[in-house]
């Protein structure tokens, strides 16, 4: 899935910061750890017996309310979305991130002050190729219920755009776009969590927002002010006096950017679809986002990346030097045509091997299966797929004209494509264990025209054949 080499990245040692939870009130400490390879994000309960982990991914969301919330075995994160649009912009693949609560600290409501807190502690660029999912066709997941739309389309890098419509006189239609994620930084982390003024009042009236003061949120005034939310708002916010502004938002506030509203929605489509668990290179187009369908789009996205991975088809150079021709395969399998199934072997190591079959018209089988409608037989990929294993097993003896392979048992046999005259069938199979008294367990997949068309896990013993 990874085409040029782009490393991985973690970061270069431990860096904490301290707030204060939006939702509960408390102090909180947030720390970044480094990761080993193909970890991805994993947040850590360390306030909790255990330290239970939840890794950063989507099939953890349990709402969407009040931000996006995992829940794994019980154990709890809410508002993950700010911290996993920082990694994701510093281009940071594997942390570990710790929490003595269930939320990390809102700071000022952006990404900004864990940004620079990811940039304290450095980033070291890791051995392994980073993972990256390239978007090939239109990919749309639609809410009909709020008319909410993402979709991603080709791009060469990772693009976002995020066009938002609030349907008020204070806060109409905005859009906001990053064109390179190397941009995050400077044009994205620091765009602030916002709220209505008519939001607002209902979670303080369920005790829900213990932690906001007017610097890490953006509250637009959307209704008339009354004396007594004034009081309320004073109360909360701790403050002797609270106006509005000519632009419609509360006092003590001053917007960074005049479509900051749009730009916060982009930062938090980039955090909510970190738990896909893998980077997109594609453009992202999110009309109206939030939180539910952000995630939603995220699980889809996830489950088309898991069925592309199960069946990616590996490349092969068939034109390169075999590793062994027709006949050293014939040299060490006691097969002969027309029971000879496998024409070259394209790779052999100690634990896996790759063999090659040009499968043409003149195969004695396709005069009767079917006639009209030549189909190559299953059990004879099988058999296929069973010699070039054979020859992996054989190759761990010194006189493999002296053994032959017996097949144990086939497991898990799945045909997915017809194979038809004028296809190239390759094999491809490997080791599951170590190879102990002669007994080879294998899983074996064959691929034509591009595509995955059998797989199976096979058993075989080798025996030596008595001699006069």
């Amino acid at each position: 899935m990874t085409e040029c080499m782009v490393k991985q990245r973690t970061i270069g040692k431990e860096v904490s910061l301290t707030g204060v939870g939006l939702h509960t009130g408390k102090d909180v400490t947030i720390t970044f750890k480094p990761a080993p390879e193909n970890h991805g994000y994993t947040f850590v309960r360390v306030d909790l017996e255990g330290r239970p982990e939840i890794e950063a991914d989507v099939n953890y969301v349990v709402n969407t309310q009040r931000g996006t919330n995992l829940e794994k075995r019980g154990v709890k994160i809410q508002t993950s979305e700010h911290v996993l649009a920082a990694l994701v912009g510093m281009e940071v693949d594997n942390c570990l991130i710790e929490l003595n609560a269930s939320e990390p600290p809102i700071m000022d409501g952006s990404s900004k002050f864990f940004v620079e807190a990811i940039e304290k502690a450095g980033i070291v660029e890791q051995t392994l190729p980073r993972d990256e999912y390239i978007v090939k066709e239109v990919i749309s997941y639609t809410d009909e219920e709020s008319g909410s739309e993402i979709t991603v389309i080709p791009s060469e890098e990772y693009q976002v755009t995020a066009m938002v419509d609030f349907g008020t006189k204070v806060l109409g239609t905005q859009n906001a776009s990053l064109k390179n994620i190397s941009d995050f930084k400077d044009e994205i982390s620091d765009a602030r969590t916002f709220s209505f003024l008519h939001e607002l009042e209902t979670l303080l009236d369920h005790g829900l927002i213990k932690g906001g003061d007017l610097n890490n949120a953006i509250v637009y005034v959307d209704k008339e002010l009354s004396e007594k939310t004034m009081e309320k708002l004073r109360a909360a916010f701790k403050k002797d006096q609270i106006s509005v502004k000519p632009n419609g938002i509360l006092d003590n506030l001053t917007l960074h950017y005049p479509n900051e509203a749009a730009r916060h929605k982009l930062l938090d489509v980039i955090g909510d679809l970190a738990l896909v668990g893998t980077r997109i290179r594609g453009k992202v187009i999110a009309n109206k986002p939030g939180h539910h369908v952000n995630t939603q789009f995220a699980k889809k996205l996830s489950k088309l990346i898991k069925i592309e991975k199960r069946n990616k088809v590996p490349t092969f150079d068939i034109n390169k030097t075999p590793v062994k021709d027709v006949n050293a395969i014939m040299a060490m399998l006691p097969h002969r045509p027309p029971f000879l199934l496998v024409d070259k072997i394209l790779e052999l190591s100690d634990t896996h091997v790759v063999g090659l079959k040009n499968v043409t018209m003149n195969e004695p089988f396709f005069v009767g299966h079917f006639p009209g409608a030549p189909v190559m037989p299953g059990v004879l990929i099988v058999e296929a797929m069973a010699q070039t294993g054979g020859i992996l097993a054989l190759s761990t003896v010194p006189d493999p004209e002296n053994y032959l392979t017996f097949f144990m048992k086939i497991n898990n046999v799945k045909f997915k494509q017809q194979v038809n005259p004028g296809d190239t069938l390759i094999f491809k199979l490997d080791l599951i264990t170590p190879i102990r008294r002669g007994i080879v367990h294998m899983s074996g997949n064959a691929y034509a025209n591009g595509r995955l068309v059998t797989e199976a896990e096979l058993m075989a013993q080798i025996v030596k054949t008595k001699k006069d």
